[in-house]
């Protein structure tokens, strides 16, 4: 995010609590104009650490600049975000719903730096991984950056497929260890549960879905076109086991996960996606979900390798961070 001088004529989106929008000036600079990243680690650490001197101190900064700091944030918002005191620094209301959208804002850079780092091949020993499209989004950003806080020598090499892929790579020893959403596993590989899943039907506001008041019946969802994954991808495997391999053909088949959710956001049809890819549409109203009978949607998201992984290798190591390191070694007696 870029700085910008004050007088800068573009104007500010970012939601503020009704109560205090008169506080806000009437032409604000765009936010992404002047917001810095340090801004919001200074607030976060406010809540995180219970002053604005601690928050300081951890991100290793001056206390006269991150006052600074902290105060441009506020004028810039339009309304207090710290009250100040001699007893130290509290959040006001609008601060503690500030601070979680910034942790979203932060969980997300995050993100993408370890993602990025994983794409680029940084490093000099490398582990190889294939991943499926809702797992590398969600799930391998998190692994990634705690694998490289335990092992900062290896770079994490990812290569992003839908689970068919993910599969055939693993098989031909192109990546060493391989995450997937799919169920058909062939027999030849391992594989060990790193994740439980939800697949949830979704539909725009506008679908008459989104009206109904019964939960839909797993028989219409099975006779329903719907905005699809391609052939191959882990989520569409699941639901024509789950559900009924005979099913219409898709309305459209997509690549991303986005993609489909943009899809049904603009009512070319309903979706059946991970909660994962789908919570903040949910969260921001773009997207509602439908309610189904019978038990939930739940797959396994697994990890999926060829024959033994050597203890004290890298990829025994990441699979143990992927497990929530509850498992020492090689994880093998936990895997088929």
């Amino acid at each position: 995010m870029s700085t910008a001088t004050e007088d800068d004529p573009q104007q500010s989106r970012l939601p503020v609590p009704q109560h205090a929008q008169q506080q806000a000036p009437s032409h604000a600079p765009h936010i992404d104009s002047w917001l810095n990243l340090t801004m919001l680690r200074l607030l976060v650490g406010v809540a995180d650490h219970g002053s604005l001197s601690s928050s300081a101190r951890a991100a290793g900064i001056a206390q006269s600049n991150a006052s600074r700091s902290l105060r441009t944030l506020e004028r810039r918002l339009g309304y207090t975000l710290v009250r100040r005191s001699t007893r130290g620094s509290t959040l006001t209301q609008e601060g503690v719903l500030t601070v979680e959208w910034a942790r979203e804002v932060l969980d997300g850079v995050d993100r993408l730096s370890a993602g990025a780092d994983a794409l680029a091949h940084r490093g000099q020993e490398e582990l190889a991984i294939g991943a499926s499209m809702t797992i590398a989004e969600h799930l391998l950003p998190g692994w990634i950056g705690a694998f490289r806080a335990r092992r900062p020598g290896v770079a994490t090499q990812l290569r992003v497929m839908n689970s068919a892929h993910v599969i055939e790579a693993v098989t031909a020893g192109a990546v060493a260890l391989g995450f997937v959403e799919t169920p058909d596993l062939p027999a030849d590989l391992r594989a060990v549960t790193v994740f439980t899943d939800q697949l949830v039907v979704v539909a725009g506001p506008g679908h008459p879905w989104a009206r109904r008041a019964e939960p839909l019946d797993p028989a219409e969802l099975a006779t329903t076109a719907l905005v699809e994954r391609e052939e191959g991808s882990g989520t569409r495997a699941f639901l024509d086991r789950l559900v009924d391999d005979h099913r219409p053909a898709p309305h459209v088949e997509l690549n991303s996960n986005s993609a489909i959710c943009q899809a049904v956001v603009e009512g070319i049809g309903p979706a059946v996606l991970s909660r994962l890819a789908v919570d903040g549409y949910l969260r921001s109203g773009q997207l509602t979900q439908i309610l189904t009978r019978g038990p939930r949607l739940d797959r396994l998201l697994q990890a999926v390798w060829r024959g033994r992984l050597p203890d004290g290798g890298t990829a025994a190591e990441f699979l143990e961070v992927a497990l929530g390191g509850s498992h020492g070694g090689c994880p093998s007696h936990n895997s088929r």
